[in-house]
């Protein structure tokens, strides 16, 4: 096969994946390299023990953090990447996350553009993800150029009642926006069987807006378009000047090969693109590639994500719980003079996934119990960008992640929050950690909200890369995963990564011509 190419895309997830879908009918030759192969379909798919125990579909990889403790991220090496397993939750940020922001536990730094400029694209990310979604309830929802594509999910009864309930507490409710692909008006041609294995869950039958389903087998109906599966880059070479890359090597079926084109794109997660462009130095880059600013796997974030799960007085025979989103918290606001953060669903908790956090001893019958009355919450808050907070590279190749948690006073305050509402919304007057939700056990496995560790600015001293995510340091070198964001905000990263793929596709496309 040919070894020249006019772009390749290094990675196959949101980031990865709608860029080659935004590019693919330009006819420029693309070559998509993926290091792991494509998710198997299977009955398996949809078993709660085989996906969160067994934990079949992570990767089976160990890393160290900090004190050099091991550690198996919760990450995921697939043809669309870790999309094939995400809740499909798909937020935008709101309009003041990129603004300077101040928190309890510092400052949440300025974009160097402005939601204005990203809006068309999160339109454009909304309807090719099958974004469902209702526009004017969510009061901190951005200004938008266009409705939702495809109407809200429906409550199932008990969430309905929740919904309810927080409304006759005076907050405001929203049905939260989830890229699947259900007609619930004509449910003979839905593609989504609205079933209880989708959060977390590969989907059996594709019916998940996964980046592999969404963009990358359509990208590769195009004949210019070409994916090579188990194709694990090791390196970037680049020209005598340092100022071009010149070969992607690749180890592949067990041989070493090198495959060119004018631009490069890497797009393998924050960890692992960090990680890459810092196993890449040579003589013009000996602290790692396009890292003459030293930032290349700094300012790592993750997000402050709990779940937890409070006993209904009522059972809760919901399937698809996740319907629902609170935003009432997000800013500084009457209840405190910071943000707290974002609270959602998750999907439904069966019986064996409470298992893998209860005591040994703990009988199966009262298990079964607290999963049929579970209201299962997910909150979100904002981390910091922290320089010392990084990937780092030992001399074995392997990945060292050195997180330390902040702003962990506004998480504590937002769970406050939820659990002083409890009584109001039909719950027992408390709340259980679960540690299932993502499979960690250890909060730095907890690895799915990953970004920041490349980061885009116009201060070639304090960024990688340009607005339009070229490195400072390179001519032909982009970045397009969750690398590039300069803070976290307290939504999904998801769609944020896919409107800005289309956001540089769209500059790729006129740089090519």
């Amino acid at each position: 096969m040919s070894q020249l190419y006019d772009i390749i895309i290094i990675g196959t997830g949101p980031g990865g994946g709608t860029l080659a879908y935004k590019l693919a009918p330009s006819g420029k030759k693309i070559l998509l390299l993926e290091r792991g192969d494509y998710l198997l379909r299977e009955k398996d798919n949809w078993s709660s023990k085989t996906v969160f125990i067994d934990n079949k579909y992570k990767a089976k990889e160990t890393w160290q953090d900090k004190n050099g403790n091991p550690f198996h991220p919760g990450i995921h090496y697939n043809v669309g990447g870790n999309s094939k397993v995400y809740g499909a939750a798909l937020l935008r940020m709101r309009e003041q996350d990129f603004g300077e922001v101040k928190h309890h536990g510092g400052i949440s730094p300025e974009w160097p553009i402005r939601y204005d400029d990203l809006e068309q694209y999160y339109t454009q990310a909304e309807h090719l993800y099958h974004v469902h979604g209702n526009r004017g309830e969510d009061p901190t929802e951005p200004r938008t150029s266009a409705p939702y594509k495809y109407p809200a999910l429906s409550h199932e009864p008990r969430i309905q009642e929740l919904h309810e309930d927080w409304q006759k507490c005076g907050h405001k409710p929203f049905h939260l926006p989830v890229g699947v692909m259900l007609n619930e008006q004509q449910k003979e041609k839905s593609a989504c069987i609205r079933c209880s294995t989708c959060d977390g869950f590969p989907c059996l039958v594709n019916a998940k807006a996964d980046s592999q389903v969404v963009c990358v087998d359509p990208a590769l109906q195009h004949p210019n378009v070409t994916l090579l599966t188990n194709a694990l880059v090791s390196k970037l070479e680049t020209n005598a000047s340092g100022r071009e890359v010149t070969g992607v090597v690749v180890e592949r079926n067990g041989l070493m090969e090198t495959y060119k084109a004018d631009i490069v794109v890497v797009s393998c997660g924050a960890i692992n693109s960090a990680a890459l462009l810092l196993r890449s130095s040579n003589d013009k880059h000996p602290n790692g590639l396009a890292n003459s600013s030293d930032m290349v796997g700094r300012h790592y974030m993750c997000h402050n994500n709990s779940a937890m799960l409070a006993i209904s007085k009522r059972p809760n025979p919901t399937v698809f719980q996740k319907t629902i989103g609170l935003n009432d918290f997000y800013h500084a606001s009457a209840d405190w003079n910071f943000p707290m953060g974002h609270i959602s669903m998750i999907g439904k908790q069966d019986m064996e996934m409470l298992r893998l956090g209860a005591p040994p001893f703990a009988p199966g019958l009262a298990l079964d119990v607290v999963a049929k009355h579970s209201l299962d919450f997910w909150m979100t808050s904002e981390d910091l960008p922290d320089p010392n907070n990084r990937v780092l590279i030992g001399k074995d190749g392997n990945v060292t992640l050195a997180y330390t948690e902040n702003n962990l006073e506004a998480h504590k305050r937002l769970a406050v929050m939820l659990k002083s509402m409890l009584n109001h919304l039909g719950c027992e007057e408390h709340l259980l950690p679960t540690h299932l939700y993502l499979g960690k056990k250890i909060p730095i496995a907890g690895t799915a909200h990953q970004c920041g560790t490349i980061r885009f600015g116009r201060d070639t001293k304090t960024s990688v890369l340009d607005v339009n995510c070229k490195a400072h340091d390179l001519d032909n070198l982009y970045v397009v995963d969750a690398s590039f964001f300069v803070s976290s905000s307290a939504v999904n990263p998801s769609l944020t990564i896919i409107a800005n793929a289309l956001r540089v596709g769209e500059h790729l496309l006129d740089r090519l011509g």
